[in-house]
């Protein structure tokens, strides 16, 4: 007897959006029929709302333990569940300690226990003077590596170099395992900070297009020499797409994602003092954000993450709006998904797309794609529902973050997810969450 039958006239699958009948058991998705099967047993039946595979966020910074009051993996994985985000993998900063060897992963595992309420995964770290850390951590399970090619803004997770790297991508290659980067090659600039720290284009021009570009060729480069499965993340430099279409044509082994924030704003609405929008790399112009789309719709760019980069509203500087010294990071991980839908419906965007933009692209990513990322016989039943017309506003008490700073505080967005299921059962169902701690640690 299933656990629970679930119908819908609009079930995103990887061959196109249909009517479908999804039998779940034994938190797998046992079978897809056609819709007018009869199975017996419970059926849920959501009628015209769409089920979706669970959405795969790859790059978030839950901040724990360490700088818990940050985020930390109760509220940042309630968040998720509301946000029909089912699996996350946590970046190796901002905690403290860093994912940087085998004994800080374990802090971070142990920190998760009674509050993991998604699955979540993690990523190691790459630092100057930690290659001999890697071969551990690859054992110890990590999804794969990162690095920053500049400052992260954490002075215990510096950035590596390419010798750094040149070191572990060999043991990379001969297991598969992606190497992550933040890709900016920057230079001293702080002659910006002498002018106008309010203004927000004198912020943009501090961190211009050349220094993702060249870090961009350097990792590409690099690519090519050790056939490293290497990952562009937060794409924002339109002018890095040739570069990035010819490695991918010579067969590379590269990936990109964007971040929502880049596709949803533009510098030109930004207005002086909205530290709220602060990131690195920054969010650019209009014309080079359509650019970016163009590339995500033509699966140049492979998916979009939201990076997640939460902060305490004293370190975002709101009160005095000063670039200079506000913390980078937007705050979006519940709203991952209707913020993409949003603005992608807008351009003609599918619901296939999205599924294949937020979960079964980044599922291969995080190695996997042979049981997460779509709904399909045999795959894990994590699944949301979407009401793809409803709309809502995003206010301070809807969200679940710990800290309600975000720059999509009252936009109206596209798309309520009503259910998230983990496992084949129902933990969410609009607004209150019915499970709680349902997560699984994921490892490679």
């Amino acid at each position: 007897m299933p656990d629970l039958i679930l119908k819908s006239t609009a079930v995103v699958t990887p061959t196109g959006q249909r009517p479908a009948v999804l039998v779940l058991q034994a938190g797998r998705i046992a079978d897809v029929l056609p819709y007018e099967a009869a199975v017996a047993g419970p059926v849920l039946d959501l009628g015209d709302a769409a089920i979706l595979p669970g959405v795969i966020d790859p790059h978030v910074h839950l901040n724990e333990p360490g700088r818990t009051e940050w985020e930390g993996f109760d509220t940042g994985t309630r968040a998720a569940l509301a946000g029909g985000l089912t699996t996350l993998v946590d970046m190796p900063l901002n905690s403290a300690p860093v994912t940087t060897s085998v004994a800080n992963l374990r802090l971070k595992q142990t920190a998760t226990q009674g509050q993991l309420h998604t699955n979540v995964g993690f990523w190691g770290g790459i630092v100057p003077g930690n290659a001999a850390e890697v071969g551990p951590l690859i054992a110890a399970g990590v999804l794969g590596f990162k690095a920053f090619l500049t400052h992260s803004g954490i002075d215990d997770f510096p950035n590596a170099t390419e010798s750094d790297l040149r070191r572990v991508m060999p043991l990379l290659a001969s297991h598969g395992l992606p190497l992550l980067v933040h890709c900016e090659l920057s230079e001293d600039n702080d002659e910006w900070k002498k002018g106008d720290t309010r203004s927000y284009p004198n912020y943009l021009a501090s961190r211009p297009k050349s220094w993702e570009d060249e870090a961009i060729k350097l990792m590409i480069r690099l690519c090519a020499e050790y056939r490293c499965p290497v990952h562009i993340v937060h794409l924002s430099s339109a002018d890095s797409l040739p570069a990035i279409a010819e490695a991918k044509a010579l067969g590379l082994p590269l990936t990109v994602e964007t971040g929502q924030h880049y596709l949803f704003f533009n510098a030109e609405d930004i207005t002086d003092g909205q530290t709220q929008f602060k990131c690195a790399p920054p969010i650019r112009e209009r014309a080079n954000n359509e650019q970016l789309w163009q590339a995500l719709q033509s699966g140049l760019i492979d998916f979009v993450a939201t990076d997640h980069s939460p902060a305490p509203p004293d370190l975002k500087q709101l009160a005095s709006g000063n670039f200079a010294t506000a913390w980078g990071g937007i705050a979006s991980l519940q709203l991952a998904l209707p913020v993409l839908w949003t603005a992608a419906r807008e351009r003609g965007a599918t619901l296939p797309d999205l599924a294949r933009w937020l979960s079964t692209n980044p599922a291969r990513l995080i190695g996997q794609a042979q049981r997460k990322g779509q709904i399909t016989k045999g795959y894990d039943a994590d699944l949301l529902v979407l009401a793809p017309e409803a709309t809502f506003r995003v206010t301070e008490a809807l969200l679940h973050h710990r800290h309600k700073v975000s720059p999509y505080l009252g936009r109206e967005l596209t798309g309520v997810v009503t259910h998230t299921f983990l496992a084949g059962e129902e933990v969410f169902h609009h607004p209150d969450a019915l499970h709680l701690n349902r997560g699984q640690l994921l490892t490679r």
